[in-house]
C-alpha cells in the first residue's frame, strides 16, 4: 500500500510540474502575440516630410500621421476636409463627419488647434480629389485639446510706437511751419 502511495504521489508531482511548464509556455506565447499585435496596431506616426519625399513607397498604404488641426474644417456633405500640420507641412485629411466630431479648436491667429493622430490611406495623387496628395482617414484620435491664445501687450513695442508717433508728429509740425 505504501508503494502505491509513493507511486501516486510521484505521479501527482510529475503532473503538477508538467502543468506548470504548460502554463509558462502558454503565457510566453500569449505575451509574444500581444507584443506583436501592439506593434502592428500602434504604428509610429510618419512625418509630412517623409510622406512627401517617399510618396511612391507610401502610396495606397495605411499610415499614421500626427499634428495640429489648422485653418477651417470644410464640410462636404457627410465628409470633412481637415488640414493637419506636423510642425513643418500641412497635409489634407479627408474624413467622415463622425470622425471629426471631437475637434473643437483649429489653429489660427488667436487659437492653437487640437492635436490629433490620423490613421488612414495615403494617396500620392488621389483620383477622387483631382490628383491631390491626401490621407483618407479611417480613424482620428484626439491627443491634446487646443485653446484660445490671449495676446500680450509688449510694453517695449508700445513705447516705441508712442515715441515714433511723437517724432512723426514733430516732423509734420516742422513741415507745416516751414511752408509758412
Amino acid at each position: 500500500a505504501s508503494k502505491m502511495n509513493r507511486n501516486q504521489k510521484s505521479e501527482i508531482r510529475r503532473q503538477k510540474t508538467e502543468d506548470r511548464g504548460l502554463k509558462i509556455i502558454k503565457m510566453f506565447f500569449l505575451i509574444s502575440v500581444l507584443c506583436f499585435l501592439s506593434s502592428v496596431c500602434y504604428a509610429q506616426p510618419v512625418s509630412s516630410t517623409e510622406l512627401i519625399n517617399n510618396a511612391k513607397e507610401y502610396d495606397g498604404s495605411t499610415v499614421a500621421y500626427e499634428g495640429e488641426v489648422i485653418g477651417d474644417i470644410m464640410r462636404r456633405g457627410d465628409f470633412v476636409w481637415l488640414n493637419v500640420k506636423d510642425g513643418k507641412i500641412a497635409l489634407g485629411i479627408w474624413a467622415h463627419n463622425s470622425l471629426a466630431k471631437e475637434i473643437e479648436f483649429t489653429g489660427e491667429y488667436k487659437s492653437k488647434g487640437d492635436r490629433i493622430q490620423v490613421s488612414g490611406i495615403f494617396n500620392r495623387a488621389c483620383l477622387e480629389h483631382g490628383g491631390e496628395l491626401d490621407i483618407h482617414a479611417k480613424s482620428i484620435k484626439k491627443l491634446n485639446s487646443g485653446k484660445m491664445i490671449k495676446e500680450k501687450l509688449i510694453i517695449g513695442k508700445r513705447n516705441l510706437v508712442i515715441m515714433l508717433s511723437g517724432v512723426i508728429f514733430l516732423v509734420w509740425i516742422l513741415m507745416l511751419l516751414k511752408r509758412r
